[in-house]
Protein backbone atom coordinates (compact mmCIF):
# COMPACT_ATOMS: atom_id res chain seq x y z
CA UNK A 1 0.00 0.00 0.00
CA UNK A 2 2.83 2.51 1.10
CA UNK A 3 4.67 1.75 -1.92
CA UNK A 4 2.38 2.39 -4.70
CA UNK A 5 1.10 6.02 -2.51
CA UNK A 6 4.90 6.81 -2.39
CA UNK A 7 5.15 6.32 -6.32
CA UNK A 8 2.26 7.89 -6.67
CA UNK A 9 2.95 11.04 -4.95
CA UNK A 10 6.38 10.98 -6.54
CA UNK A 11 4.98 11.20 -9.84
CA UNK A 12 2.58 14.01 -8.44
CA UNK A 13 5.32 16.33 -7.39
CA UNK A 14 7.93 15.25 -10.27
CA UNK A 15 6.01 14.15 -12.62
CA UNK A 16 7.97 12.98 -16.01
CA UNK A 17 11.02 12.26 -13.61
CA UNK A 18 9.52 10.35 -11.00
CA UNK A 19 10.80 6.94 -12.39
CA UNK A 20 14.25 7.79 -11.43
CA UNK A 21 13.54 9.47 -7.80
CA UNK A 22 11.39 6.33 -7.01
CA UNK A 23 14.32 4.46 -7.59
CA UNK A 24 16.39 6.39 -5.31
CA UNK A 25 13.61 6.89 -2.94
CA UNK A 26 13.73 2.80 -2.61
CA UNK A 27 17.72 2.43 -1.86
CA UNK A 28 17.29 5.22 1.40
CA UNK A 29 14.23 3.34 2.23
CA UNK A 30 15.67 -0.26 1.90
CA UNK A 31 18.94 1.45 4.05
CA UNK A 32 16.98 2.31 6.73
CA UNK A 33 14.55 -0.66 7.21
CA UNK A 34 17.72 -2.89 7.82
CA UNK A 35 19.41 -0.42 10.23
CA UNK A 36 16.20 1.57 11.97
CA UNK A 37 15.78 -0.73 15.25
CA UNK A 38 11.67 -0.96 16.82
CA UNK A 39 11.48 0.74 20.15
CA UNK A 40 10.65 -2.09 22.43
CA UNK A 41 7.07 -1.65 22.99
CA UNK A 42 6.45 -1.46 19.52
CA UNK A 43 3.25 -3.52 17.86
CA UNK A 44 1.17 -3.46 14.94
CA UNK A 45 -0.46 0.31 15.35
CA UNK A 46 -4.17 0.26 14.24
CA UNK A 47 -4.96 4.22 16.21
CA UNK A 48 -2.82 7.13 17.04
CA UNK A 49 -0.12 5.78 19.45
CA UNK A 50 -0.73 8.58 22.51
CA UNK A 51 -2.15 8.31 25.56
CA UNK A 52 -2.82 10.63 28.71
CA UNK A 53 0.43 10.22 30.02
CA UNK A 54 1.79 11.69 26.73
CA UNK A 55 3.69 15.26 27.49
CA UNK A 56 6.34 16.99 25.94
CA UNK A 57 9.23 19.29 27.67
CA UNK A 58 9.89 21.61 25.04
CA UNK A 59 13.67 23.07 25.60
CA UNK A 60 16.75 24.31 23.88
CA UNK A 61 20.43 21.32 24.07
CA UNK A 62 22.00 23.63 25.74
CA UNK A 63 19.14 24.99 28.26
CA UNK A 64 21.13 24.06 31.23
CA UNK A 65 24.91 25.02 31.50
CA UNK A 66 27.72 23.69 33.77
CA UNK A 67 31.36 24.21 33.97
CA UNK A 68 32.33 20.20 32.83
CA UNK A 69 29.38 18.24 32.03
CA UNK A 70 28.16 18.65 28.22
CA UNK A 71 25.00 20.66 28.25
CA UNK A 72 22.72 17.77 26.74
CA UNK A 73 23.92 15.68 29.71
CA UNK A 74 22.77 18.47 32.25
CA UNK A 75 19.60 18.38 30.64
CA UNK A 76 19.31 14.62 31.26
CA UNK A 77 20.23 15.56 34.56
CA UNK A 78 17.70 18.09 34.88
CA UNK A 79 15.04 15.29 33.99
CA UNK A 80 15.70 12.95 36.14
CA UNK A 81 15.84 15.33 38.91
CA UNK A 82 13.02 17.47 38.70
CA UNK A 83 10.22 16.07 36.49
CA UNK A 84 10.62 12.33 37.48
CA UNK A 85 7.29 10.50 35.17
CA UNK A 86 5.17 13.37 34.61
CA UNK A 87 7.15 14.33 31.60
CA UNK A 88 7.01 11.48 28.96
CA UNK A 89 8.44 13.17 25.78
CA UNK A 90 11.44 15.81 25.07
CA UNK A 91 11.22 18.10 22.89
CA UNK A 92 15.54 19.28 22.06
CA UNK A 93 15.11 22.26 19.89
CA UNK A 94 17.76 22.46 16.88
CA UNK A 95 20.80 20.98 18.12
CA UNK A 96 23.01 20.90 15.49
CA UNK A 97 25.83 23.13 14.15
CA UNK A 98 23.93 26.55 13.52
CA UNK A 99 25.06 30.36 12.80
CA UNK A 100 22.14 32.35 13.62
CA UNK A 101 18.14 32.37 14.74
CA UNK A 102 19.32 30.22 18.00
CA UNK A 103 19.69 27.04 16.07
CA UNK A 104 17.36 27.43 13.53
CA UNK A 105 20.29 27.98 10.98
CA UNK A 106 21.60 24.53 10.56
CA UNK A 107 25.08 24.37 9.21
CA UNK A 108 25.50 20.40 9.14
CA UNK A 109 22.08 18.31 9.95
CA UNK A 110 24.30 15.63 10.87
CA UNK A 111 26.02 16.68 13.99
CA UNK A 112 25.36 17.13 17.21
CA UNK A 113 26.83 20.89 18.28
CA UNK A 114 30.05 19.85 19.64
CA UNK A 115 29.90 21.87 22.58
CA UNK A 116 26.55 20.59 23.57
CA UNK A 117 27.08 17.10 23.39
CA UNK A 118 27.26 13.95 20.84
CA UNK A 119 24.37 11.21 19.47
CA UNK A 120 24.90 9.35 22.31
CA UNK A 121 24.44 11.91 24.58
CA UNK A 122 20.93 12.93 22.60
CA UNK A 123 20.45 8.40 22.33
CA UNK A 124 20.55 8.38 26.14
CA UNK A 125 17.91 10.79 26.67
CA UNK A 126 16.05 8.82 23.53
CA UNK A 127 16.34 5.89 25.77
CA UNK A 128 14.43 7.29 28.55
CA UNK A 129 11.83 9.61 26.86
CA UNK A 130 9.76 9.68 24.02
CA UNK A 131 12.13 12.17 21.49
CA UNK A 132 11.22 15.17 19.15
CA UNK A 133 13.41 16.67 17.09
CA UNK A 134 13.25 18.92 14.48
CA UNK A 135 13.81 18.76 10.47
CA UNK A 136 14.47 22.11 9.83
CA UNK A 137 13.84 21.94 5.48
CA UNK A 138 13.05 24.67 4.25
CA UNK A 139 16.26 26.58 4.71
CA UNK A 140 20.16 26.08 5.76
CA UNK A 141 22.58 28.19 6.82
CA UNK A 142 24.73 30.23 4.57
CA UNK A 143 27.70 28.94 5.92
CA UNK A 144 26.64 25.11 5.27
CA UNK A 145 28.67 23.10 3.00
CA UNK A 146 25.88 23.06 0.49
CA UNK A 147 25.43 26.65 0.65
CA UNK A 148 28.98 27.25 0.34
CA UNK A 149 29.27 24.58 -2.82
CA UNK A 150 26.62 26.56 -4.42
CA UNK A 151 28.59 29.88 -4.16
CA UNK A 152 31.88 28.16 -5.66
CA UNK A 153 29.99 27.16 -8.52
CA UNK A 154 29.23 23.13 -7.59
CA UNK A 155 27.16 21.51 -10.29
CA UNK A 156 26.21 19.51 -7.85
CA UNK A 157 24.48 22.08 -5.94
CA UNK A 158 23.43 25.12 -8.06
CA UNK A 159 20.03 23.74 -8.02
CA UNK A 160 19.93 22.95 -4.39
CA UNK A 161 18.67 26.93 -3.85
CA UNK A 162 16.07 29.41 -5.34
CA UNK A 163 17.69 31.99 -7.52
CA UNK A 164 15.55 35.01 -8.85
CA UNK A 165 15.92 36.91 -11.86
CA UNK A 166 16.63 40.98 -11.36
CA UNK A 167 12.83 42.56 -11.83
CA UNK A 168 10.87 38.90 -11.62
CA UNK A 169 7.18 39.69 -9.33
CA UNK A 170 6.89 38.43 -6.51
CA UNK A 171 4.23 40.51 -4.73
CA UNK A 172 2.22 37.29 -4.12
CA UNK A 173 3.69 35.92 -2.55
CA UNK A 174 3.02 36.06 1.52
CA UNK A 175 5.48 37.04 3.56
CA UNK A 176 6.32 35.85 7.21
CA UNK A 177 8.58 39.18 7.94
CA UNK A 178 8.68 42.53 7.41
CA UNK A 179 12.15 41.52 5.78
CA UNK A 180 13.31 41.24 1.77
CA UNK A 181 11.93 37.57 0.19
CA UNK A 182 15.40 37.52 -1.31
CA UNK A 183 19.08 38.82 -0.90
CA UNK A 184 22.09 39.65 -3.54
CA UNK A 185 24.82 36.93 -3.12
CA UNK A 186 28.41 36.93 -4.95
CA UNK A 187 29.23 33.62 -6.26
CA UNK A 188 31.23 31.70 -8.89
CA UNK A 189 28.95 32.67 -11.67
CA UNK A 190 28.17 35.88 -11.10
CA UNK A 191 25.67 37.73 -8.63
CA UNK A 192 22.83 35.97 -7.70
CA UNK A 193 19.57 37.23 -6.18
CA UNK A 194 18.83 34.12 -3.69
CA UNK A 195 15.59 33.63 -1.88
CA UNK A 196 15.30 33.92 1.76
CA UNK A 197 12.08 33.46 3.67
CA UNK A 198 13.12 34.28 6.85
CA UNK A 199 16.94 36.09 7.29
CA UNK A 200 19.53 36.80 5.08
CA UNK A 201 21.55 33.79 6.62
CA UNK A 202 18.53 31.21 6.05
CA UNK A 203 18.88 30.56 2.81
CA UNK A 204 15.77 28.50 1.12
CA UNK A 205 16.36 24.99 -0.20
CA UNK A 206 15.01 24.39 -3.91
CA UNK A 207 12.81 20.95 -3.60
CA UNK A 208 12.50 21.35 -7.33
CA UNK A 209 15.08 19.92 -7.54
CA UNK A 210 14.36 15.72 -6.45
CA UNK A 211 18.09 15.51 -4.83
CA UNK A 212 17.12 18.07 -2.04
CA UNK A 213 13.94 16.29 -1.43
CA UNK A 214 16.08 12.98 -1.36
CA UNK A 215 18.79 14.59 1.26
CA UNK A 216 15.70 15.80 3.48
CA UNK A 217 14.07 11.82 3.65
CA UNK A 218 17.55 10.55 4.35
CA UNK A 219 18.37 12.98 7.13
CA UNK A 220 14.89 12.71 8.64
CA UNK A 221 15.55 8.80 8.86
CA UNK A 222 18.95 9.18 9.91
CA UNK A 223 17.20 11.45 13.41
CA UNK A 224 15.02 8.43 13.68
CA UNK A 225 17.82 5.84 13.70
CA UNK A 226 19.35 8.19 16.46
CA UNK A 227 16.08 7.43 18.57
CA UNK A 228 13.89 10.86 17.54
CA UNK A 229 10.11 9.12 17.61
CA UNK A 230 8.06 12.69 16.70
CA UNK A 231 9.82 14.94 14.20
CA UNK A 232 8.49 18.07 13.34
CA UNK A 233 8.70 19.89 10.33
CA UNK A 234 9.80 23.44 10.68
CA UNK A 235 8.22 25.98 8.58
CA UNK A 236 6.45 23.86 6.62
CA UNK A 237 3.65 25.52 5.11
CA UNK A 238 6.36 27.83 3.52
CA UNK A 239 8.23 24.86 1.24
CA UNK A 240 7.16 24.60 -2.41
CA UNK A 241 7.89 28.23 -4.40
CA UNK A 242 6.19 28.79 -7.42
CA UNK A 243 6.30 32.25 -9.06
CA UNK A 244 2.41 33.94 -9.60
CA UNK A 245 1.45 32.14 -6.42
CA UNK A 246 1.42 32.59 -2.84
CA UNK A 247 3.91 29.74 -2.35
CA UNK A 248 2.43 29.28 0.86
CA UNK A 249 0.68 25.78 1.60
CA UNK A 250 1.29 25.10 -2.58
CA UNK A 251 -0.36 21.64 -3.26
CA UNK A 252 3.06 20.23 -3.59
CA UNK A 253 4.05 21.07 -0.11
CA UNK A 254 0.91 18.98 1.21
CA UNK A 255 2.41 16.13 -1.36
CA UNK A 256 5.78 16.45 0.53
CA UNK A 257 4.01 15.76 3.60
CA UNK A 258 1.90 13.01 2.52
CA UNK A 259 5.37 11.71 1.14
CA UNK A 260 7.09 11.66 4.85
CA UNK A 261 3.85 9.99 6.25
CA UNK A 262 4.43 7.13 3.57
CA UNK A 263 7.35 7.16 4.39
CA UNK A 264 6.82 6.50 7.94
CA UNK A 265 4.23 4.07 7.33
CA UNK A 266 6.79 1.72 4.70
CA UNK A 267 10.02 2.26 7.60
CA UNK A 268 8.74 3.04 10.90
CA UNK A 269 5.26 3.14 11.72
CA UNK A 270 5.78 4.31 15.31
CA UNK A 271 7.12 7.54 14.57
CA UNK A 272 4.50 10.76 14.47
CA UNK A 273 5.40 13.61 12.15
CA UNK A 274 4.03 17.87 13.67
CA UNK A 275 3.69 20.14 10.89
CA UNK A 276 4.89 23.92 12.19
CA UNK A 277 2.36 26.40 10.51
CA UNK A 278 1.70 29.42 12.32
CA UNK A 279 -1.81 30.44 10.63
CA UNK A 280 -5.20 30.65 10.59
CA UNK A 281 -6.60 27.49 12.23
CA UNK A 282 -8.40 26.32 9.14
CA UNK A 283 -5.36 26.52 6.96
CA UNK A 284 -3.61 25.31 10.42
CA UNK A 285 -5.73 21.79 10.31
CA UNK A 286 -5.35 21.28 6.41
CA UNK A 287 -2.20 19.39 7.46
CA UNK A 288 -4.04 16.79 8.86
CA UNK A 289 -4.56 16.08 5.32
CA UNK A 290 -8.19 15.38 3.76
CA UNK A 291 -7.44 11.63 4.02
CA UNK A 292 -5.97 12.74 7.76
CA UNK A 293 -3.07 11.17 5.80
CA UNK A 294 -0.51 14.24 6.13
CA UNK A 295 0.84 15.00 9.88
CA UNK A 296 -1.00 13.23 13.07
CA UNK A 297 0.12 16.01 15.04
CA UNK A 298 -0.76 20.38 14.62
CA UNK A 299 0.24 22.90 16.50
CA UNK A 300 -2.49 24.17 18.20
CA UNK A 301 -1.22 27.74 17.30
CA UNK A 302 -5.07 29.43 17.87
CA UNK A 303 -4.45 28.53 21.37
CA UNK A 304 -1.76 30.83 22.57
CA UNK A 305 -3.61 34.27 22.12
CA UNK A 306 -6.86 32.96 23.14
CA UNK A 307 -5.95 32.21 26.32
CA UNK A 308 -3.86 35.39 27.01
CA UNK A 309 -7.02 37.16 26.16
CA UNK A 310 -9.40 35.21 28.07
CA UNK A 311 -7.19 36.22 31.24
CA UNK A 312 -6.52 39.54 30.35
CA UNK A 313 -10.01 40.28 29.70
CA UNK A 314 -11.57 37.18 32.70
CA UNK A 315 -13.83 36.39 29.73
CA UNK A 316 -13.11 32.68 28.50
CA UNK A 317 -16.64 32.72 26.57
CA UNK A 318 -14.44 33.31 23.18
CA UNK A 319 -12.42 30.31 24.04
CA UNK A 320 -14.91 28.40 24.69
CA UNK A 321 -16.74 29.03 21.68
CA UNK A 322 -13.58 27.94 19.57
CA UNK A 323 -13.05 24.90 21.67
CA UNK A 324 -16.94 23.62 20.84
CA UNK A 325 -14.94 23.54 16.92
CA UNK A 326 -12.56 21.35 17.77
CA UNK A 327 -12.73 18.16 15.75
CA UNK A 328 -11.31 14.91 17.40
CA UNK A 329 -11.11 12.91 14.27
CA UNK A 330 -12.23 9.98 15.89
CA UNK A 331 -8.49 9.99 17.37
CA UNK A 332 -6.76 9.09 14.81
CA UNK A 333 -4.85 12.41 14.45
CA UNK A 334 -4.78 15.12 17.63
CA UNK A 335 -2.99 18.30 18.11
CA UNK A 336 -0.27 19.65 19.68
CA UNK A 337 -1.37 22.09 22.51
CA UNK A 338 0.90 24.96 24.01
CA UNK A 339 0.79 28.06 25.29
CA UNK A 340 4.71 29.52 25.28
CA UNK A 341 7.47 28.19 23.08
CA UNK A 342 11.03 29.71 21.90
CA UNK A 343 8.90 31.54 19.43
CA UNK A 344 6.35 34.29 20.06
CA UNK A 345 2.63 34.62 20.53
CA UNK A 346 0.95 34.55 16.99
CA UNK A 347 -1.25 36.95 16.25
CA UNK A 348 -2.44 35.42 12.96
CA UNK A 349 -4.23 32.02 14.35
CA UNK A 350 -6.62 34.50 16.51
CA UNK A 351 -8.17 36.73 13.48
CA UNK A 352 -11.21 35.60 12.71
CA UNK A 353 -12.01 34.22 16.10
CA UNK A 354 -11.48 37.34 18.22
CA UNK A 355 -12.80 40.58 17.52
CA UNK A 356 -9.64 42.79 16.07
CA UNK A 357 -10.74 45.55 19.01
CA UNK A 358 -9.79 42.43 21.53
CA UNK A 359 -6.63 42.20 19.40
CA UNK A 360 -5.17 45.33 19.64
CA UNK A 361 -6.03 45.48 23.55
CA UNK A 362 -4.00 42.24 23.60
CA UNK A 363 -1.23 43.63 21.80
CA UNK A 364 -1.48 47.01 24.19
CA UNK A 365 -1.26 44.94 27.16
CA UNK A 366 1.76 42.57 25.81
CA UNK A 367 3.71 45.92 25.11
CA UNK A 368 2.50 47.11 28.81
CA UNK A 369 3.44 44.22 30.27
CA UNK A 370 7.28 44.38 29.23
CA UNK A 371 6.50 42.58 25.78
CA UNK A 372 7.55 43.40 22.38
CA UNK A 373 5.48 43.04 19.20
CA UNK A 374 7.07 41.97 15.81
CA UNK A 375 5.80 42.64 11.86
CA UNK A 376 5.17 41.10 8.81
CA UNK A 377 4.76 42.92 5.44
CA UNK A 378 1.47 42.84 3.87
CA UNK A 379 0.60 44.93 0.42
CA UNK A 380 -1.58 46.99 3.01
CA UNK A 381 1.92 47.45 5.11
CA UNK A 382 3.39 46.01 7.80
CA UNK A 383 0.92 44.53 10.68
CA UNK A 384 1.58 42.76 13.84
CA UNK A 385 2.71 39.05 13.33
CA UNK A 386 3.79 37.62 16.97
CA UNK A 387 4.00 39.01 20.37
CA UNK A 388 7.18 38.34 21.92
CA UNK A 389 6.78 38.05 25.76
CA UNK A 390 7.59 35.49 28.29
CA UNK A 391 3.79 33.53 28.94
CA UNK A 392 4.21 34.02 32.33
CA UNK A 393 4.62 37.79 32.42
CA UNK A 394 1.84 38.28 30.21
CA UNK A 395 -0.62 36.55 32.05
CA UNK A 396 0.34 37.38 35.74
CA UNK A 397 0.92 40.79 36.58
CA UNK A 398 3.82 41.98 38.44
CA UNK A 399 1.91 44.22 41.00
CA UNK A 400 0.29 40.84 42.28
CA UNK A 401 1.71 38.78 44.81
CA UNK A 402 3.94 36.07 44.57
CA UNK A 403 1.80 33.10 45.34
CA UNK A 404 -1.79 34.94 43.10
CA UNK A 405 1.07 35.39 40.28
CA UNK A 406 1.40 31.36 40.24
CA UNK A 407 -1.95 30.01 41.06
CA UNK A 408 -3.20 32.60 38.00
CA UNK A 409 -0.19 31.41 35.61
CA UNK A 410 -0.68 27.59 36.56
CA UNK A 411 -4.51 28.37 36.01
CA UNK A 412 -3.98 29.42 32.41
CA UNK A 413 -1.58 26.38 31.91
CA UNK A 414 -4.18 24.10 32.84
CA UNK A 415 -5.82 24.72 29.85
CA UNK A 416 -3.22 22.99 27.69
CA UNK A 417 -3.66 19.99 30.17
CA UNK A 418 -7.26 20.07 29.57
CA UNK A 419 -8.30 20.26 26.54
CA UNK A 420 -8.01 17.31 23.77
CA UNK A 421 -4.50 17.20 22.32
CA UNK A 422 -0.89 16.19 23.68
CA UNK A 423 0.48 19.24 25.80
CA UNK A 424 3.70 20.76 25.07
CA UNK A 425 5.62 22.99 28.00
CA UNK A 426 7.87 25.28 27.45
CA UNK A 427 10.70 24.94 29.71
CA UNK A 428 10.27 28.31 30.87
CA UNK A 429 6.56 28.16 31.64
CA UNK A 430 7.60 24.91 33.96
CA UNK A 431 10.10 26.82 35.48
CA UNK A 432 8.40 29.98 36.15
CA UNK A 433 10.20 32.84 34.06
CA UNK A 434 10.24 35.88 33.41
CA UNK A 435 10.51 38.57 30.70
CA UNK A 436 14.52 38.58 29.63
CA UNK A 437 14.49 42.12 28.15
CA UNK A 438 18.71 42.12 29.05
CA UNK A 439 18.81 39.24 26.72
CA UNK A 440 16.98 41.09 23.66
CA UNK A 441 19.59 43.84 24.62
CA UNK A 442 22.22 41.63 23.73
CA UNK A 443 21.29 40.09 20.91
CA UNK A 444 18.92 42.43 19.24
CA UNK A 445 16.10 39.90 18.64
CA UNK A 446 12.82 40.19 19.84
CA UNK A 447 12.06 36.37 20.66
CA UNK A 448 14.90 36.31 23.16
CA UNK A 449 12.95 37.81 25.75
CA UNK A 450 11.92 33.98 26.12
CA UNK A 451 15.27 32.31 25.43
CA UNK A 452 17.43 32.47 28.74
CA UNK A 453 19.58 29.89 29.29
CA UNK A 454 19.99 28.81 32.77
CA UNK A 455 23.37 27.73 35.03
CA UNK A 456 22.43 24.60 36.51
CA UNK A 457 23.76 25.35 40.02
CA UNK A 458 21.85 28.72 40.26
CA UNK A 459 18.66 27.34 39.16
CA UNK A 460 19.06 24.04 41.76
CA UNK A 461 19.66 27.23 44.23
CA UNK A 462 16.63 29.37 43.37
CA UNK A 463 14.37 26.21 43.20
CA UNK A 464 15.56 25.20 47.00
CA UNK A 465 13.07 28.30 47.63
CA UNK A 466 9.73 26.91 48.25
CA UNK A 467 7.83 30.33 48.22
CA UNK A 468 9.69 30.92 45.07
CA UNK A 469 7.95 31.92 42.03
CA UNK A 470 9.99 29.09 40.27
CA UNK A 471 9.53 26.39 42.66
CA UNK A 472 5.68 27.38 43.17
CA UNK A 473 5.15 26.99 39.33
CA UNK A 474 7.19 23.79 39.08
CA UNK A 475 5.32 22.08 41.86
CA UNK A 476 1.52 22.98 40.50
CA UNK A 477 2.57 22.21 37.18
CA UNK A 478 4.22 18.99 37.88
CA UNK A 479 1.21 18.09 40.30
CA UNK A 480 -0.98 18.87 37.12
CA UNK A 481 0.78 16.83 35.02
CA UNK A 482 0.82 13.75 37.47
CA UNK A 483 -2.88 14.13 38.13
CA UNK A 484 -3.58 13.86 34.16
CA UNK A 485 -1.51 10.44 34.07
CA UNK A 486 -3.68 9.16 36.80
CA UNK A 487 -7.37 9.18 34.51
CA UNK A 488 -7.65 7.86 30.60
CA UNK A 489 -10.64 10.61 29.86
CA UNK A 490 -7.26 12.90 29.32
CA UNK A 491 -6.30 10.34 26.32
CA UNK A 492 -6.09 12.56 23.14
CA UNK A 493 -8.25 9.98 21.59
CA UNK A 494 -10.73 10.93 23.82
CA UNK A 495 -13.83 13.53 23.66
CA UNK A 496 -14.54 16.47 25.04
CA UNK A 497 -17.70 18.74 25.67
CA UNK A 498 -17.47 22.23 26.39
CA UNK A 499 -20.27 22.52 29.11
CA UNK A 500 -22.23 25.78 29.76
CA UNK A 501 -20.88 27.99 32.45
CA UNK A 502 -20.23 31.74 33.84
CA UNK A 503 -17.76 33.95 31.09
CA UNK A 504 -14.84 33.48 32.93
CA UNK A 505 -14.84 29.79 33.46
CA UNK A 506 -13.72 27.23 31.57
CA UNK A 507 -15.90 23.86 32.13
CA UNK A 508 -14.89 20.91 30.13
CA UNK A 509 -15.77 17.49 30.43
CA UNK A 510 -13.05 15.15 29.20
CA UNK A 511 -14.28 11.18 28.29
CA UNK A 512 -11.56 8.31 27.71
CA UNK A 513 -11.93 6.61 24.53
CA UNK A 514 -13.98 3.57 25.78
CA UNK A 515 -16.55 5.75 27.49
CA UNK A 516 -15.79 4.83 30.88
CA UNK A 517 -13.77 7.52 33.07
CA UNK A 518 -14.95 11.31 32.78
CA UNK A 519 -13.62 14.23 34.43
CA UNK A 520 -15.12 17.66 34.78
CA UNK A 521 -12.65 19.66 34.61
CA UNK A 522 -13.39 23.65 35.87
CA UNK A 523 -10.55 26.48 35.30
CA UNK A 524 -11.27 30.22 36.77
CA UNK A 525 -9.58 33.70 34.77
CA UNK A 526 -11.67 35.75 37.40
CA UNK A 527 -9.78 37.46 40.87
CA UNK A 528 -13.19 36.45 42.65
CA UNK A 529 -15.55 33.26 43.60
CA UNK A 530 -17.58 32.24 41.16
CA UNK A 531 -20.40 29.54 41.29
CA UNK A 532 -20.74 26.39 38.88
CA UNK A 533 -24.55 24.71 38.06
CA UNK A 534 -23.75 21.17 36.48
CA UNK A 535 -26.31 18.33 36.09
CA UNK A 536 -25.52 15.19 37.62
CA UNK A 537 -25.64 13.55 34.54
CA UNK A 538 -22.29 14.75 33.35
CA UNK A 539 -20.86 11.68 35.25
CA UNK A 540 -23.01 9.53 33.65
CA UNK A 541 -24.94 6.93 35.62
CA UNK A 542 -22.08 6.84 38.24
CA UNK A 543 -24.19 7.64 41.89
CA UNK A 544 -21.93 9.63 44.03
CA UNK A 545 -22.39 12.54 46.98
CA UNK A 546 -18.83 13.35 47.01
CA UNK A 547 -16.61 14.53 44.48
CA UNK A 548 -13.00 13.92 44.49
CA UNK A 549 -10.53 16.69 42.75
CA UNK A 550 -7.47 14.82 40.89
CA UNK A 551 -4.91 17.18 41.61
CA UNK A 552 -5.24 17.69 45.38
CA UNK A 553 -6.92 14.87 46.27
CA UNK A 554 -9.33 17.08 48.17
CA UNK A 555 -12.90 15.55 48.70
CA UNK A 556 -15.27 17.90 48.11
CA UNK A 557 -19.26 18.09 48.71
CA UNK A 558 -21.35 19.64 45.87
CA UNK A 559 -24.49 22.02 47.02
CA UNK A 560 -27.68 20.62 46.02
CA UNK A 561 -29.99 22.54 43.52
CA UNK A 562 -33.28 21.06 43.26
CA UNK A 563 -33.66 17.49 41.68
CA UNK A 564 -30.41 16.99 39.49
CA UNK A 565 -28.55 20.02 39.65
CA UNK A 566 -25.17 20.54 41.52
CA UNK A 567 -23.08 23.60 42.57
CA UNK A 568 -19.50 23.93 43.83
CA UNK A 569 -17.67 27.44 44.24
CA UNK A 570 -14.66 28.00 42.83
CA UNK A 571 -12.16 30.02 44.00
CA UNK A 572 -10.37 32.68 42.38
CA UNK A 573 -7.73 31.05 39.85
CA UNK A 574 -8.65 28.17 40.72
CA UNK A 575 -8.14 24.54 38.57
CA UNK A 576 -10.56 21.56 39.42
CA UNK A 577 -10.78 18.31 37.65
CA UNK A 578 -13.19 16.47 39.30
CA UNK A 579 -14.69 12.85 39.28
CA UNK A 580 -17.06 11.24 41.95
CA UNK A 581 -15.68 9.56 44.86
CA UNK A 582 -17.85 6.64 45.61
CA UNK A 583 -14.85 4.96 48.34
Amino acid sequence: MSQSKIKNLIAFIYEDSYQDVFKQLSIIIDKYKKEIIPPDDFSALDSLPLDNTDAVLITYGDQFRGDFAPYIRLLDKFLEDYTDDAIKGVHILPFFPYSSDDGFSIIDYRQVNPDWGSWDDVKEIARKHRLMVDLVLNHCSTKSTWFKAFLDGDLKYRDYFITVEPGADLSSVFRPRALPLVHEFDTSWGKKLVWTTFSRDQVDLNYANPAVLLEMIDIFLFYVKNGAQIIRLDAIAYLWKELGTSCLHHPKTHAVVKLFRAVCEEVCPWVLIITETNVPHKENISYFGEDLDEAQLVYQFALPPLVLDAFIRRDMSYLASWAKTIDTYGGRVSYFNFLASHDGIGVLPARGILPDEYIDNMIEIVKERGGLVSYKSTPQGDVPYELNINYLSAVAEEHLDTATRARKFIASQAILLTLVGMPGIYVHSLLGSQNWREGVEETGMNRTINRQKFVLRELVEELSDPDSLRRLVLDSYLAMLKARTSSSAFDPKGTQNILEAPSSMLAVLRISPDGKDRVLCLISSDNREIEFVFDKSVFGDSEFKVLRELISGDRILPFTEGTDKLSIGVEPYDVLWLVPDNG
